[in-house]
């Protein structure tokens, strides 16, 4: 029933939505109110030639699609257990260049077992342990501060480090290190995730409560274009891409924060998610990693970029 209500739901029309589930559209009309009164909700605004959904409808919709992709994740497994490995193992990921270390063990993954997928949602840490909750995401690769009690975790090895990304023409432009005090001077955009803000709150000490915050941000790309246009300095990770008209300049005395790869205690996961945490932990302390790139190429990741 939840597929006949998203056909109709993405039709908006419900003699389309019969024509392609064939069946007559008095028979899909006497579905739809069943399926109504059972929820005891109006899911549809109708009209004579086309159907809105209603708030109620809307939150079904996405519920309703969460449940049958789910459901079809959990058939592809069932048709392949008794073949090679397979499956798709689905990672929440913030914004990190710890994402390299984990992108070499998918692919060294992949090449032990081609017929894994990997489907990788970005968003910040809340939404990403919001998702592991109720299922959709099976891992999280989560920037600190994150409260572990509900994890398991393998701590990832790079340090982000926190500086301000500062407009062209900024007052700021020439330093090679920034202030609290200085940033103090500046409007400012700072990120939306309330514990992070609780991190920078500690770093800026008495200077916090002067801050003029002109806008926040969830994920950077947007921010970096603010920067540019002068809403404000961002308050960020360093950068290792360019972003013209800006330059990045680390805060002073150093401010970073680590990430870590979670997944839910006593949770009941896939043979190719089971298989790929295994994989995770017998590379914990990263020796393929290193031996293969050596410190140089953290080095290299460290190098703050000048886009001015």
């Amino acid at each position: 029933m939840l597929k006949v209500f998203l056909t109709i739901a993405k039709e908006e029309n419900i003699t389309r939505a019969a024509g392609l589930l064939h069946v007559t559209q008095p028979t899909l009309s006497r579905q739809l109110m069943q399926l109504e009164e059972e929820l005891g909700v109006q899911l549809f605004r109708r009209s004579n030639h086309s159907m809105a959904l209603t708030e109620e409808g809307m939150l079904l919709r996405r519920r309703a699609q969460e449940i049958v992709d789910l459901t079809e994740e959990v058939v592809e497994e069932f048709a392949h257990r008794d073949k090679e490995l397979s499956g798709v193992i689905s990672i929440g990921c913030g914004e990190t260049q710890n994402m390299i270390f984990l992108a070499q063990y998918m692919q060294e993954f992949r090449e032990m077992h081609p017929a894994v997928q990997f489907h990788v949602y970005t968003a910040i840490a809340d939404e990403i342990k919001e998702r592991i909750e109720k299922g959709r995401l099976d891992m999280g690769l989560l920037l600190e501060p994150v409260d572990l009690g509900k994890y398991n975790y393998i701590r990832m090895p790079y340090k982000e480090r926190w500086g301000a990304l500062v407009w062209e023409g900024s007052p700021l432009q020439e330093k090679e290190e920034v202030t609290a005090r200085e940033l103090s001077e500046l409007p400012l955009i700072m990120v939306h995730r309330e514990s992070v803000r609780n991190e920078l709150e500690n770093w800026f000490g008495p200077y916090y409560e002067k801050l003029e915050v002109a806008a926040t941000y969830n994920l950077f790309l947007n921010a970096a274009y603010m920067v540019r246009e002068h809403v404000g300095a961002a308050l960020c990770f360093q950068v290792n891409q360019e972003y013209p008209g800006t330059k990045f300049i680390p805060l002073a005395p150093v401010l970073e924060t680590g990430a870590v790869l979670v997944w839910k205690k006593e949770q009941i996961f896939s043979p190719a998610v089971l298989q790929f945490m295994k994989y995770l932990k017998e590379q914990e302390n990263l020796p393929q990693f290193w031996e293969k790139y050596g410190r140089g190429y953290l080095d290299e990741l460290e190098k703050p970029v000048l886009n001015l």
